[in-house]
């Protein structure tokens, strides 16, 4: 054994077999079951329940859509829509009980809607919680201590605690990665794989779901609700007529001379 940058270990080839591969089979596997679980166990979103209804949960999206495509429009088309969904966010316009309805947000406790978006959180909770907590009491049963391959590229020592746990030792070289190291790898590090299986869209929510622990919620374009359980409409409203007052105006045509003549040049 040399230099720590040249370090040599004796490996089984076995531990391919019998170790890296079913702990990556076995991701991919999980991670499928999970999003079509997940899927089945999510419950759609429920209507709006009346015309009003539907128009405050509408409403919230005017502003992020006027921000998104301000360079599709001119800068006083922009200016105008701005101003009116400005003031009528802070006057409350569009509350489902008028101006002078602005009450404190439901309890969530008491709100057939909150209680429906709280169980479809708890679903998604346990789809991701409960596969890795038997997929690592597994690892931590059976390939515990097991040093499975060797990265072909240099790291830092900062990466040591990241890629060896369980078998962290002082003189071992950082690119050694040991077999719970390559679970946590897999967890992050499958997204080209779903992409494939899956779709985008379907490698978009596993990666949510492993990031936050939660199913992504449907907003209003999906006919969910976009207020959470106990926020308060007329608040939401109001941070976001914030937002639009610091939203700058700029065109998608601007400069589009110079960019021509670079082009041309080039």
């Amino acid at each position: 054994m040399g230099s720590a940058s040249e370090q040599v270990l004796v490996r089984d080839p076995a531990l391919f077999y019998w170790i890296l591969l079913p702990i990556t089979v076995v991701m991919i596997l999980t991670g499928i079951l999970r999003h079509y679980a997940s899927t089945l166990l999510q419950s759609p979103p429920k209507p709006a329940a009346t015309p009003a209804e539907s128009r405050e949960r509408l409403a919230l999206t005017l502003g992020p859509m006027l921000r998104a495509n301000c360079p599709a429009l001119s800068k006083a088309s922009f200016e105008h829509r701005k101003e009116h969904l400005i003031d009528n966010y802070k006057k409350g316009a569009y509350l489902k009980d008028g101006p002078g309805g602005k009450s404190a947000a439901p309890n969530p406790m008491s709100d057939p809607a909150a209680m429906d978006g709280m169980m479809n959180m708890m679903k998604g909770n346990m789809a991701m919680m409960i596969p890795q907590t038997l997929i690592m009491s597994w690892i931590n049963a059976f390939f515990a201590g097991f040093v499975i391959l060797r990265l072909p590229f240099p790291l830092t020592i900062r990466f040591k605690s990241m890629l060896q746990s369980g078998v962290m030792t002082r003189d071992l070289d950082v690119r050694w990665v040991s077999s719970l190291s390559w679970y946590f790898l897999c967890l992050f590090g499958l997204q080209g794989v779903f992409v494939f299986l899956l779709g985008n869209e379907g490698a978009a929510g596993m990666m949510a779901q492993q990031m936050a622990g939660m199913q992504p919620m449907g907003g209003a374009a999906a006919g969910g609700n976009p207020f959470q359980p106990g926020q308060d409409p007329d608040k939401m409203y109001k941070a976001e007529a914030e937002n639009l007052e610091v939203a700058e105006w700029w065109g998608v045509l601007d400069g589009a001379e110079d960019r021509l003549l670079r082009a041309n040049a080039a």
